[in-house]
């Protein structure tokens, strides 16, 4: 009788103590973003998406260990899938694959982090012999898996068949799905989806929010070597112990290291976190001599200073003369359609367009930077405040960050969504739930001048610094107009009670007052 007593205690009290875990298991959404697609998922898919996802939140103890091994690894794979052009999403493919276990092995054989067969493994360069099994080193597969999936996405235009094709071999996923998912960016999720995208979608909304959730101050340093050498000479010069390079480097079987060509090394570091302090503090009391503390603070002085141009800015409208943001860019000299512009530039409209998260149809404005190469997953500063007049578009434009990373970041899909002083995120994810905060910005300020504009005095235009820095206006709030066939700016102003002046200053439009069908307005109503 105690026994049972004793039993039904502990199940109570091992309930009792999941209850903040099982509360916190994410829920699939009907809708999100995964690298540049949109993806749509029916309520029959969501339900068995959602089983994989409660699976992984089953077991605390295991949960903790993986997601302690997730967060070790991450700033690494991270910064390789992002330096090879490959969405930063993937990431999370590794940990479907193998759990982050440097030599796990399938039962087809398959071996280490991203799992690959030895002849694939030769395909993307890793060394795999008696001695060496780069598919056990973090770095050198995760650039194998970064090339493979980029080989892959060059045949569909598709990350999501590049994704099924990492299951399925190039071969296999061709057959399966043809061309009609190529060039594709919106995919809809239903019963007869591949179990594989599935199941990838489950690791990605189960670990999400999971990720930078550091539980210990311990982070992985990478290293590159050039042997000969050996773990043992290695632990003396980083003054760690020879043991922990053996369970970070699996990839030498003996702890040898031959000079055949340079290897990544990683070692455990602790006490290297630092923890940044936040650039906005919310609800702070005002000093009396913080009235215009927004205008005041880093993440408004650094927006000043972007976008960032370099090079030949007396060129800047012609090709493969500057660079935005450090991205090859080019400047709009006059406001076009796409079509004329591409031509000018040297680059196909679709290109453009994917370049620049432009909607078919859209102009090129008069002034405006675009991009000739791809926009990053992350801005090289961390928030942005909202200003008046700006839309996701202008914003993903000013840093250099794909439109894409910066709704998924900020869990923002319309520019309906955006307040005036909410202060984004440019390079971490909001966690779930987590509010977005909004500061207050003194409307009536006006807009100080572009650090960038006085750092380049003598090669910038005043218009130049003009299209940088946002317009700051005193309209108690903000629509959106999408202008219809035969809408004129006059009528348009007329409609919402301001003036054409005011329409043009707030959406960039240039002297010879051209909007399109389709073009969306931004209008401060008084």
């Amino acid at each position: 009788m105690i026994k049972n007593k004793f039993s039904s205690l502990l199940i109570y009290l091992t309930f009792f103590n999941s209850l903040p875990l099982l509360a916190q298991i994410p829920q699939v959404p009907a809708e999100l973003e995964f690298a540049d697609l949109i993806v749509r998922i029916n309520p029959q898919a969501r339900r068995e998406i959602q089983l994989d996802v409660d699976a992984q939140y089953r077991n605390p103890n295991y949960l903790k260990v993986k997601q302690d091994r997730v967060n070790l690894y991450m700033p690494i794979i991270e910064g390789i899938l992002r330096d090879n052009g490959v969405p930063e999403d993937f990431k999370y493919l590794v940990i479907q694959e193998s759990s982050l276990i440097a030599d796990a092995v399938s039962t087809s054989n398959a071996v280490g982090f991203w799992q690959f067969k030895q002849g694939t493994a030769e395909e993307v360069f890793l060394r795999v012999d008696n001695h060496i099994d780069e598919r056990k080193n973090i770095v050198s597969s995760t650039r194998g898996a970064a090339l493979y999936l980029k080989k892959h996405n060059n045949t569909f235009d598709n990350w999501m068949c590049a994704l099924v094709s990492y299951q399925m071999g190039l071969g296999g996923a061709k057959a399966y799905f043809g061309t009609r998912y190529n060039g594709k960016r919106i995919i809809d999720v239903d019963r007869n989806t591949h179990w594989y995208f599935k199941k990838f979608l489950a690791h990605k909304i189960a670990f999400e929010s999971q990720i930078g959730v550091f539980t210990s101050n311990s982070r992985l340093v990478e290293v590159p070597v050039k042997g000969p050498t050996s773990l043992a000479a290695l632990a003396k010069k980083y003054g760690v112990s020879e043991s922990q390079l053996e369970e970070y480097n699996k990839w030498t079987s003996n702890g040898k290291i031959p000079n055949d060509r340079t290897y990544s090394l990683v070692y455990l570091q602790e006490g290297s976190l630092s923890i940044q302090p936040a650039i906005i503090q919310e609800n702070k009391p005002k000093s009396k001599n913080s009235t215009n503390a927004t205008s005041n603070s880093p993440a408004y002085k650094q927006a000043n200073s972007f976008p960032r141009i370099d090079g030949n800015t007396i060129k800047a409208n012609q090709p493969n003369q500057i660079t935005v943001n450090d991205i090859d860019g080019v400047k709009a000299s006059k406001t076009t359609t796409q079509s004329n512009f591409s031509d000018q530039i040297g680059l196909k409209e679709r290109k453009l367009r994917k370049l620049n998260d432009l909607e078919p149809g859209e102009r090129i404005e008069a002034g405006e930077y675009y991009y000739t190469k791809k926009k990053k997953t992350k801005a090289d500063v961390e928030n942005h405040i909202v200003m008046p007049g700006e839309t996701l578009w202008s914003i993903s434009q000013k840093y250099g960050i794909k439109l894409s990373s910066l709704k998924a970041k900020n869990r923002i899909r319309k520019d309906s969504d955006l307040k005036v002083g909410m202060v984004l995120n440019l390079q971490e994810h909001r966690k779930r739930g987590e509010e977005i905060k909004i500061v207050k910005i003194n409307q009536s300020a006006p807009p100080k001048k572009s650090v960038l504009a006085t750092n380049n005095a003598n090669t910038r235009t005043q218009q130049e610094v003009k299209t940088m820095t946002p317009p700051i206006q005193s309209a108690s709030s903000k629509l959106t107009h999408v202008v219809s066939k035969g809408e004129t700016l006059f009528a348009i102003s007329k409609k919402y009670g301001v003036t054409v002046n005011d329409l043009k200053s707030w959406n960039n439009i240039g002297s010879q007052n051209i909007i399109s069908i389709g073009q969306k307005l931004v209008i401060f109503t008084p």
